[in-house]
């Protein structure tokens, strides 16, 4: 392609100059596919070059900017499978050891007498000598060309460092057309958005502050906007289905009653009611469309069996779709044994991406002649291949993981097939409206009795070995706990822990006896299951992991969960990672370490209250824009900048700008609706 030719968003990135296959296939791997897939690669974060400060008056804990003279010439050696490197740095008023990982080749440039900008976390020792572990370094001349900028740090892509990936940015933006507004220029005045075209070029090149926030925010209102739009949309076009085939339901007999007979506890108020809303819909002239919304641990997974029990007892087939590998062995586990303690006929099969090849052909066997009454698994489920026999209810569990789309390719293998959604993460009532307006919604606030609410504590990273010694206590009770990182590897994402290193530093820590295990959303299931399966057998005494566990994962004998750098992760995502533990009888604990000087709202929030409703109603907003250089908050419509809480404001405004168009032109379209997904709820 010759330079100056446009492109459009859908054009290969492959057609894009500087993008040959390998790199191709290194940007597919982040789903990075055509043009428009770059563009929407934001920034994870931005630095913020400021002017150095001294040695001496520098904040401990936080990250700071020093300019520094080495002192001498530094040493090197190795330790296990390590390179490691020391050297000392001083501005005069104080010394700092600066501290290197496998790079010994920094010997070559950081010689005595020169002299350079580091910027890293400053750590502080007992005796109060003051440290840096792997700062990066800049030259002085090209320290003072940078200073008072703002750049943008990405996602690591193996193969593409930044300095490429701003490159081919700048040509993306040059030679790519169909970024032009399709939002009216009234609706944008109205709203004080700046143009699309221009927010996208200032969020990956901001000359400052002021218009980086304008960036964002026009953006994030083009994802709420064409989220809403769509869901108006199909909303107008399904309008209210009759049911065809309503299910029969005695009313205490039958298998159902069965199950609840066998339950070793009984239903709380909350579920009993939710129970009898469900059977209502399935037994009801409506076809089912209803979300359960409950806090962890509420009890929203019996309800789910129940519904698949009664769908069997009619001789039609259920689908449960989990959005995990392990969470779909852990349902399949719940529910066979359920149906063994019942003494009920119901067969289930597994149908997950990591089947093999026999297992598979079986479950599809079963599914296809109908000897399969439950069918669980993943995204797998509604794949081509998969043939139902009668499908009668489809269920999603944690279903922000799965978009419209993938939920109506499940349902359409059957015909007026009724839908229930599940979500551990409660949202506020006027949000609730606006993004579930098509659903028929049933939220369980109470916990199962016996359950002991988690007692939660923040407290600065520099007194993690406090945290130590409470966990040790903890396993020499015979309990288990997890630790959270933010990155999966060092240079993911700046100065935060990341699960390779810090298992290594655990391991030296603590004592060689305990039992370390590691895991990240980058290892094949099978990988996953056999991690998750150790833990769960108790083979395991830690386990570090990224958020990959936030979801599903049900371990009663873990009881203290370590959140590191909480203060990179939104409200709602600690709470659900908090919810990992106190899924059993005995106190459970979860302590959240940050950095820097003042404790965030947010987390003096979470230690007073565990209650996610609670919690979803607190004001948010006050989170301000410090957020915008942290990691980005799951749960909920997985959008790419925007956040229900935070940008709660920007939400309703897009809704009434969505309402409003849509009254004037009813079968409105964006032009480019995959500025975000709208199906991702």
């Amino acid at each position: 392609m010759s330079v100056g030719k446009e492109m459009r968003l859908d054009t290969s990135v492959q057609k894009l100059k500087g993008v040959g296959p390998k790199a191709a296939e290194a940007l597919a791997k982040k789903e990075i596919f055509t043009v428009g897939d770059l563009l929407r690669f934001y920034p994870a974060e931005y630095d913020f070059f400021t002017e150095p400060e001294t040695a001496a008056e520098a904040q401990a804990g936080t990250f700071c900017t020093l300019r520094l003279t080495v002192v001498g010439s530094g040493s090197t050696f190795r330790r296990g499978a390590r390179v490691i490197s020391h050297f000392e740095g001083s501005d005069g008023t104080a010394k700092v050891r600066l501290t290197f990982f496998n790079m010994p080749y920094v010997r070559q440039t950081l010689t005595a007498g020169a002299a350079f900008v580091f910027r890293g976390i400053l750590r502080q020792t007992g005796n109060g000598s003051r440290y840096m572990e792997q700062p990066r370094f800049y030259p002085l001349p090209q320290y003072e060309r940078l200073m008072g900028t703002l750049q943008p740090r990405y996602r690591q892509i193996r193969g593409i460092g930044e300095s490429r990936m701003r490159t081919l940015l700048k040509t993306a933006l040059e030679e790519t057309q169909g970024l032009n507004d399709d939002l009216p220029q009234n609706m944008q005045e109205k709203y004080d958005l700046i143009g699309q075209r221009e927010a996208v070029r200032t969020i990956h090149f901001p000359p400052d502050r002021a218009s980086l926030q304008s960036a964002r925010r026009r953006l994030i209102f083009d994802e709420f906007f064409s989220f809403i739009i769509g869901i108006r949309r199909q909303k107008s076009e399904e309008g209210e289905r009759r049911n065809p085939r309503p299910m029969k339901a005695s009313m205490n007999s039958g298998w159902c009653g069965r199950l609840l007979q066998s339950l070793p506890f009984s239903l709380t108020q909350e579920q009993a009611r939710a129970w009898q809303e469900i059977k209502g819909d399935l037994t009801g002239p409506v076809l089912m469309n209803r979300l359960v919304q409950g806090d962890v641990g509420s009890g929203k997974t019996i309800l789910a069996f129940l519904a698949l029990v009664l769908c069997a007892e009619n001789g039609r087939q259920g689908a449960l779709m989990a959005p995990t590998e392990v969470l779909a062995r852990q349902h399949m586990e719940g529910f066979t044994r359920y149906m063994q303690n019942a003494g009920l006929p119901v067969r289930a099969v597994l149908l997950t991406g990591a089947l093999k090849r026999q297992e598979r052909k079986e479950a599809l066997q079963a599914i296809a002649d109908g000897s399969a009454h439950v069918v669980i698994g993943t995204h797998a489920l509604f794949q081509d291949a998969v043939e139902f026999h009668d499908l009668g209810l489809v269920i999603t569990d944690e279903q922000h993981r799965f978009g419209v789309r993938q939920r109506a390719g499940l349902a359409d293998k059957g015909e007026d097939v009724p839908v229930l959604v599940m979500s551990a993460t409660p949202i506020p009532r006027t949000l609730a409206i606006i993004l579930y307006g098509e659903l028929q919604v049933s939220s369980l606030r109470e916990l199962p009795p016996g359950r002991q609410p988690i007692k939660s504590l923040a407290m600065q990273d520099t007194r993690r070995g406090s945290a130590y010694r409470f966990i040790l206590s903890e396993i020499k009770k015979g309990r288990q706990c997890y630790v959270i990182c933010p990155a999966v590897e060092e240079g993911e994402m700046q100065e935060i822990e990341n699960v390779s290193d810090y298992t290594e530093k655990l391991s030296a820590a603590l004592p060689s006896s305990l039992r370390i295990a590691s895991m990240t959303g980058r290892m094949r299931p099978e990988e996953k299951t056999a991690v998750m399966d150790a833990f769960s057998a108790g083979s395991t005494d830690i386990l570090v992991s990224t958020t990959v566990i936030e979801v599903g994962i049900n371990v009663p004998n873990a009881t203290v969960i370590l959140i590191e750098n909480a203060e990179r992760f939104g409200l709602s995502q600690l709470h659900q990672l908090r919810g990992r533990v106190g899924r059993g009888q005995e106190q459970s604990y979860c302590i959240f370490l940050y950095r820097g000087r003042e404790k965030p709202e947010r987390l003096a929030i979470l230690e007073e209250n565990s209650n996610g409703f609670s919690i979803a109603e607190q004001d948010l907003r006050t989170r301000g824009p410090g957020d915008l250089f942290g990691v980005r908050q799951s749960g909920l419509p997985q959008f790419t900048l925007a956040d229900l809480y935070e940008d709660a404001d920007v939400l309703k405004e897009a809704a009434a700008c969505a309402e409003e168009i849509l009254r004037e032109n009813p079968g409105y379209r964006c032009a480019e609706e995959r500025v975000v997904d709208y199906s991702t709820i």
